[in-house]
C-alpha cells in the first residue's frame, strides 16, 4: 500500500517519527516529497511547487495532507504570512481540482493558530517576543468577560493591557488569525461537498479561555451548521497529526478497527487536565481513538491493544522538574500496580503501547527505571513521551497500528529511539546542558549561534553516558547514534541511530 504524505513542517516529529513509525511494516510505502522542497523554520516552503508534486506524484492507495504546509508553506509560516482572499481561492481551487482528477480518499489537517501565554518571537512574529504574554491575557480575559464575567481587578487588568499593546500589532495578530479562519471555514465545506473525506483539526496550546477557545466555539459552530461531524475531527494537538492521519489512512484501507483498552497510572489521571490543552486526559484519548480509527474497548480481554496510559497523580510539571517533583507523583499513584498491570498484559498475549504523559515536554524516570528493572522495554510495541500529551497520544497509538504487522527488530529500534530522544534528551539532558555548557559557547535555548556541531557532540556523550545509567538491563548493545539541531536550538534534536535495518 503507498500513502501519499505531505507533513506540516520539516522538523523531526513531523518527517522523522512519522517514517519511523510506518517502517516498522513491509505493508506501507510512505511516499514523500524530496525534503529540499520543504522550508526552513520561519522560511515557508514554496506551497505552489508542493502543490505541483502532489498533483503528479505516482499513483497512491490515499492522500495525507496538510493544509498548512500546501496554503502557507509550513506551522510557522502559517504564524507569519501575509496572504489575500485570492491565495485562499487558488488553494482551494487547488484541492477541488485534484479531487477531479482521482478518487483516492483524501485526508487533510489544519490547525487552529495558537496563542503562547509567553513572550517569545521563536516561532511567532517579532512582536510577540516583547507583547506575547500581554496578547494572550488580553484575548483571555475578552473572551472570560463576554462569557463568565470579570472581576474589579480583572477588568483593570484589561483596560491595562489594551492600553500597553500597540494597535498595529493587534490588527496584525488578529487579521491573521481571521484568515486562518476563513482556511478552516472552507475546509470543512469541503467535506460537505465530498472534495475532502476526513478533516483534521488539531489544536496547538489550547486553554480554556482566548484566542484559541474562540476560534474553537466558530469551527464547531461551522462543523455542526453543515453536519459534517463523523468527517471532522477537532481535539488538542499539533505535531502528532500526521501519524494520526497516515494510520486513519491504513486502516480505512484495510478494513480494521484494533480494539484498544486503556490502562492507567493513576485514580485521578483521567480526569485531571494536562500542561498546554484544554481537557481531561480521558476526553482527547476518546477524541484521539475516535480519530485515528481505532475501538474503545471497556475490558482488557476484548482489546487487541493494551494503552498503558502513564498520567500525574494529581499535579503536573515540566519533565526537567522531577528531581523536585510534587508529591502526589508518589502520594496519589502506585507505579508497582500499574507496572504490573503492563507485565499482566504481556503475559496474556496483549501488545502493549505505552503513552509516558506524566510530565510535560519529556518521559518520567520512574516509569522508565521500573519498566527497565521488569525486563519490559523490549517487550512493548512502543514508548513515547514528548511535548505535550497530545503529542504523545497520538502517536503512540499510530505505533500501536503499525506494530501489529511489524518486524520485531525494528519495533524495538523504534522503542529505543524514543527512549533516547524523549526521556534521556529531553528529561534528563537538555536543560543541564542549557544551565552548564551553553553558556561556555556564548548560546542560548533558542540559538546555538555557530555552534551547533560542537553542542550536539557534547549532547551525543551526555546522552550515552546518561543512557548506560538508566538501563540497566535493556538495550545492552554499543549505543551508537548521533545528533543535530534542526532549528539550531535546544528544543528538539535529530537522532540518527547507527543500525542496520532488517
Amino acid at each position: 500500500m503507498r500513502i501519499l504524505y505531505v507533513p506540516i513542517d520539516e522538523r523531526p516529529c513531523n518527517v522523522d517519527v512519522v517514517e519511523r513509525i510506518v517502517s516498522v511494516t513491509d505493508e506501507v510505502e510512505l511516499v514523500m516529497p524530496p525534503k529540499e522542497q520543504f522550508g526552513y523554520k520561519k522560511q515557508a516552503a514554496d506551497y505552489e511547487e508542493l502543490r505541483k508534486w502532489v498533483s503528479s506524484a505516482p499513483p497512491c492507495e490515499a492522500l495525507v495532507l496538510s493544509a498548512d504546509m500546501l496554503c502557507y508553506g509550513g506551522l510557522l509560516p502559517s504564524r507569519l504570512h501575509h496572504l489575500t482572499e485570492e491565495d485562499r481561492e487558488r488553494f482551494i481551487g487547488w484541492l477541488r481540482s485534484l479531487r477531479a482528477t482521482t478518487d483516492v480518499p483524501l485526508y487533510v489537517a489544519t490547525m487552529i493558530m495558537r496563542t503562547p501565554k509567553y513572550s517569545s518571537d521563536d516561532e511567532e512574529p517579532d512582536y510577540y517576543g516583547v507583547y506575547g504574554a500581554e496578547i494572550y491575557r488580553r484575548a483571555f480575559l475578552q473572551d472570560k468577560q463576554t462569557r463568565d464575567g470579570l472581576t474589579e481587578i480583572e477588568q483593570d487588568e484589561l483596560k491595562s493591557l489594551e492600553q500597553l499593546i500597540p494597535s498595529e500589532y493587534i490588527e496584525d495578530y488578529e487579521t491573521r488569525r481571521a484568515f486562518n479562519r476563513s482556511i478552516n471555514h472552507a475546509l470543512i465545506q469541503l467535506v460537505e461537498e465530498g472534495t475532502i473525506d476526513r478533516l483534521f483539526i488539531p489544536q496547538d496550546d489550547s486553554a480554556e479561555y482566548g484566542y484559541t477557545a474562540i476560534d474553537q466555539t466558530d469551527v464547531l459552530r461551522a462543523i455542526s451548521e453543515r453536519r459534517v461531524f463523523e468527517r471532522v475531527h477537532m481535539y488538542p494537538g499539533a505535531d502528532e497529526v500526521g501519524a494520526t492521519m497516515v494510520g486513519r489512512a491504513y486502516l480505512d484501507q484495510t478494513g480494521v478497527r484494533p480494539k484498544i483498552y486503556p490502562i492507567w497510572s493513576s485514580t485521578l489521571g483521567p480526569t485531571l487536565i494536562p500542561m498546554y490543552e484544554d481537557r481531561p486526559f480521558s476526553e482527547s484519548m476518546k477524541a484521539h481513538i475516535d480519530a485515528i480509527g481505532m475501538r474503545l474497548v471497556t475490558t482488557v480481554e476484548e482489546a487487541d491493544i493494551v494503552l498503558a496510559y502513564n498520567v500525574p497523580g494529581r499535579v503536573m510539571q515540566e519533565s526537567w522538574d522531577q528531581e523536585k517533583r510534587d508529591v502526589t507523583y508518589t502520594s496519589f499513584r502506585h507505579l508497582p500496580t500499574f507496572i504490573s498491570n503492563i507485565e499482566r498484559a504481556l503475559e496474556s498475549g496483549k501488545r502493549v503501547i505505552v503513552a509516558d504523559s506524566a510530565y510535560a515536554n519529556g518521559g518520567d524516570a520512574e516509569l522508565v527505571i521500573w519498566l527497565d528493572e521488569r525486563r519490559l522495554l523490549e517487550r512493548i510495541d512502543s514508548y513515547k513521551g514528548w511535548n505535550t500529551n497530545c503529542n504523545t497520544l497520538g502517536t503512540t497509538l499510530a505505533q500501536g497500528i503499525f506494530a501489529q504487522s511489524g518486524k520485531q527488530e525494528r519495533i524495538r529500534e523504534n522503542v529505543l529511539y524514543h527512549l533516547l530522544d524523549d526521556f534521556v534528551y529531553q528529561s534528563i539532558v537538555r536543560m543541564k546542558m542549557v544551565e552548564a555548557v551553553l553558556p561556555s559557547y556564548g548560546a542560548n535555548y533558542f540559538d546555538l549561534q555557530d555552534e551547533a556541531t560542537a553542542i550536539s557532540m557534547e549532547r551525543d556523550r551526555q546522552m550515552k553516558e546518561a543512557a548506560r545509567a538508566i538501563f540497566k538491563h535493556s538495550f545492552q548493545e554499543k549505543l551508537e547514534f548521533q545528533t543535530s539541531a534542526p532549528w539550531n536550538r535546544m528544543f528538539e534534536c535529530r537522532l540518527h541511530l547507527k543500525e542496520e535495518r532488517i
